[in-house]
């Protein structure tokens, strides 16, 4: 288990072939699969290709959210959060998470992840800027995305069809700010 980053409450590692289980129940979960754009179910061969073609490739890096817990030296696994489409040129990425077990949300751990993530992708990895796309009327992630820094940049209306139905998104990103000075 390789931690990459931790505040006083939860940690992020590397995520490993044995993750792929949980990604796979919490990525088909329906709280979770209604607030991503792709809704397709996840199967775990469909998770292993993605980490030998996308985490193994470079273009994805996947963390695991873990929380501090004193009888579980290991953390205890509650969700994901990653960056996609990793653009050396430009030195930007997407941003996306999910807190996959239900007794974990609401409970601050998504606004602290991002923060550990801002933080990881801005000084470990020399990131520019991170960007990320939600649905218009995910308020309680767009609150949470704006705690931890983002802000909103642009309202996409109808920008993706979901089951028949078109979505507005809202795009948010933020810029490192040692690349201000």
């Amino acid at each position: 288990m390789q931690k990459v980053i931790e505040n006083d409450n939860i940690f992020l590692r590397k995520m490993e072939y044995s993750d792929t289980d949980n990604i796979v129940k919490w990525r088909n979960s329906d709280f979770v699969r209604e607030h991503f754009i792709y809704q397709a179910l996840f199967t775990r061969e469909s998770h292993e290709n993605w980490i030998k073609t996308m985490i193994e490739t470079g273009k994805v890096d996947q963390l695991i959210i873990c929380l501090k817990a004193d009888n579980a030296p290991e953390g205890i696994p509650v969700g994901s959060v990653y960056i996609r489409d990793i653009d050396r040129n430009h030195n930007k990425a997407e941003y996306g998470i999910f807190i996959g077990e239900e007794s974990a949300r609401g409970r601050g751990i998504g606004s602290q992840t991002a923060q550990l993530m801002i933080q990881y992708c801005f000084e470990q990895l020399k990131l520019h800027r991170l960007f990320l796309r939600v649905f218009a009327d995910n308020e309680q992630a767009i609150r949470s995305y704006e705690k931890a820094g983002f802000v909103k940049e642009a309202y996409l209306k109808d920008d993706v069809k979901i089951q028949d139905k078109y979505r507005d998104i809202v795009l948010m990103g933020i810029i490192n700010p040692e690349d201000k000075k």
